[in-house]
């Protein structure tokens, strides 16, 4: 996940619980304390049921439908959420935390325009708010470079493309992107209900939208960002990115907030074509280490050499992990951190083994390489 994501999920969370207390109190007060505080403990199950509750016995208080397409987002529901959080705003169209939530779910789901009339809407009732002003300006200056470009569609992405010299670069990667779906979605056991868009860009182009470090060969913030100047339809580095870049939005689409950067990176490497040798090699051919705790947060600030260090790392964690437990022990991990389980609980009900074990094993690293 993105660190702008996970602040917009944060800011919601506190936002829209203060925002709430400001409302009408329904008779099912205690169970939408219940809920907004099941939240901010980061227990998005037991919010779900709570909010649920309230609803049942207040159906026209918009804040209990905000709450319950909080936790519905965090539970990796887009379609839900986005129901809840409509709902919301036709009972209190000023309500900005579900405005802004709601914009950023139609986004990840490749409806920008929708997005703009939600913050466009919003405006309305909070004009010096300014994260709305931010990101409505922001979509603007995007669906202003994209009115332009050309679109293929798939059954489950959209990709967007400049001009027809790139028309066979696109058809290319939706085939390339259909079987990441089928391949990741099936070793991990979830599949994800949103339409991804997928964006193909000239370097300084992405360089521009994405601000990524040099090293960047794509980006997720809610799309698939590649640069492809120069790449041609059977260039392995377009199904290595496409591959990579895809499990980002997949784990996203599960779990979007709680994952390590270590495991979100770790798993986008080793599902690329190749990529669990490649980082053998690059592990078996130096004895320097990264870490841990340099693995948890952004790869964003590491040069050149960090970053190849940190990816090969992670996809070694995950090498142990699949060894361990399999791949699909790591998706039912990902959908339990989704309901709101620490990393450390979801770890040991699926691995059978302390995590502090788990930690200490890491402090050996030639023991992550096969």
């Amino acid at each position: 996940m993105t660190r702008a994501g996970a602040a917009l999920i944060a800011a919601v969370v506190w936002t829209a619980s203060a925002a709430a207390q400001g409302l009408p109190g329904p008779p099912a007060s205690r169970a939408a304390e219940a809920g907004w505080q099941a939240l901010r403990d980061g227990r998005h199950q037991e919010a779900a049921a709570a909010f649920a509750a309230a609803i049942d016995a207040e159906p026209r208080d918009p804040s209990l439908h905000l709450g319950g397409g909080l936790a519905a987002f965090l539970l990796g529901q887009p379609t839900a959420a986005r129901h809840a959080l409509e709902r919301a705003l036709i009972l209190a169209p000023g309500l900005t935390p579900a405005s802004l939530l709601l914009g950023d779910i139609l986004y990840r789901g490749s409806d920008i325009d929708g997005a703009l009339r939600v913050y466009q809407a919003a405006l309305q009732y909070a004009p010096a708010d300014r994260t709305l002003q931010t990101r409505l300006e922001r979509l603007r200056r995007e669906a202003e470079l994209h009115g332009s470009y050309f679109a293929s569609h798939g059954a489950r992405f959209t990709v967007l493309f400049e001009g027809p010299a790139d028309e066979a670069l696109a058809a290319r990667a939706l085939e390339i992107l259909e079987a990441a779906y089928w391949r990741v979605s099936t070793a991990l056991a979830t599949y994800p209900e949103q339409i991804i868009t997928v964006i193909l860009y000239t370097e300084d182009q992405f360089r521009d939208i994405t601000r990524s470090p040099q090293w960047a060969a794509g980006a997720y913030d809610g799309r698939i960002r590649v640069p492809v100047r120069g790449t041609t339809p059977d260039s392995y580095e377009l199904e290595r990115v496409l591959a990579h870049e895809f499990t980002h939005a997949l784990v996203q689409a599960v779990a979007p907030r709680g994952v390590p950067v270590w495991l979100h990176e770790g798993l986008a490497v080793t599902f690329e074509p190749g990529g669990g040798g490649w980082a053998e090699g690059q592990l078996a051919g130096s004895t320097a280490r990264l870490p841990l705790a340099r693995l948890t947060g952004s790869f964003g600030s590491f040069s050149t050499a960090e970053a190849r260090l940190a990816y090969a790392q992670s996809a070694a964690i995950v090498a142990a992990l699949f060894d361990r437990g399999g791949a699909a022990a790591v998706g039912a991990m990902l959908q339990d951190i989704a309901r709101g389980d620490t990393f450390a609980v979801a770890f040991e009900r699926h691995f059978f083994m302390p995590y502090t074990d788990f930690l200490a094993a890491l402090e050996t690293p030639i023991d992550l390489v096969r």
